[in-house]
């Protein structure tokens, strides 16, 4: 006779086993339509995606900011995360002048002639590798360095499903360096930049892109001169010399260059403010390593917040 259903052994463990694989099934069901739908099945729940992405080409562009056109025909610009491209456009703008001759010191490249064909290369690079519809990843955040241009950060993953940050820097066309936060699949932003670190030390060790044309006598010395240039200019911030903003300056959506104008922020600070956002009030910021109680009160008069919104 066979055992009734109060009869019927009881297993906890195998029970939950199964439960966990039942629900893990199911996951990865949901995840297997919503791609045969063509959408996404993203780990990070905080992004947006957008396959069938078009690239827009544009003079003023780099190879790590450039204009995408999103499948509605909206057109906006990208700052990819995690990697600084050498520039490739100074024209008219010291600000990019001087990025490249920080870039230039970084890849120890002797010349900032040869720096600026680089950054040339690495905006062809891009343009290349986007030249075939692909995938943004973005949460909309404000990624302005220049305050005339909007931009937002976002992932950019190519046709060929791999992500363009991490080919620039494989490439040495790019340094590990600027806002990175948690990837599409999940992956940290602390471990991604480490990840990204890793890349770069590899081009460097085979001598690919910028790296081919580093004088590896001088880069210590030209590296030193870097870091000694931006405690100065931090240091003459921190001292109240410089004229503070004649406004607040509101955290969630300043550029890098307004939050330069804060007392005691160099750029470190500054990318790390904004790597950081969206922020619910100025006192978030104290969360941030590097700024202290005492930094805090000098930023406070020159600061606010105000509620994050998504561009359309």
């Amino acid at each position: 006779m066979p055992p009734t259903q109060s009869h019927i052994p009881v297993f906890p463990r195998f029970e939950r086993a199964f439960a966990i694989r039942h629900r893990l099934a199911a996951v990865l069901l949901t995840c297997a339509s919503l791609l045969l739908d063509g959408i996404p099945c993203l780990a990070n729940p905080n992004l947006e995606s957008f396959p069938n992405c078009q690239f827009a080409d544009e003079s003023w562009a780099d190879g790590d900011s450039f204009p995408v056109q999103f499948p509605d025909g909206t057109v906006r610009t990208i700052r990819l995360y995690g990697v600084d491209c050498l520039e490739s456009s100074v024209e008219g703008s010291d600000s990019n002048a001087r990025r490249l001759r920080d870039q230039k010191r970084w890849f120890g490249i002797p010349s900032i002639q040869t720096a600026h064909a680089l950054g040339i290369d690495g905006k062809t690079e891009t343009k290349i590798q986007l030249n075939k519809p692909f995938t943004v990843h973005t949460a909309f955040a404000d990624a302005r360095g220049d305050s005339r241009y909007q931009r937002i950060y976002g992932f950019v993953t190519t046709n060929t499903g791999h992500d363009l940050s991490e080919l620039l820097v494989s490439k040495g066309l790019a340094r590990a360096f600027g806002v990175a936060r948690q990837r599409p699949d999940g992956t940290s932003g602390e471990e991604w930049r480490e990840q990204l670190n890793d890349l770069e030390v590899i081009a460097a060790k085979k001598g690919l892109g910028a790296w081919s044309k580093t004088n590896w006598d001088e880069l210590p010395a030209e590296r030193r001169a870097a870091r000694q240039e931006e405690a100065e200019i931090a240091a003459v911030r921190g001292t109240g010399t410089k004229s503070p903003p004649s406004a607040p300056i509101d955290l969630n959506t300043a550029s890098r260059d307004e939050l330069l104008s804060l007392p005691g922020i160099g750029e470190v600070m500054a990318l790390r403010l904004i790597e950081a956002r969206p922020f619910s009030s100025p006192e978030e910021i104290l969360e941030i390593p590097g700024i202290g109680t005492a930094t805090f009160e000098r930023l406070a008069p020159f600061v606010s917040v105000s509620k994050p919104t998504k561009p359309r």
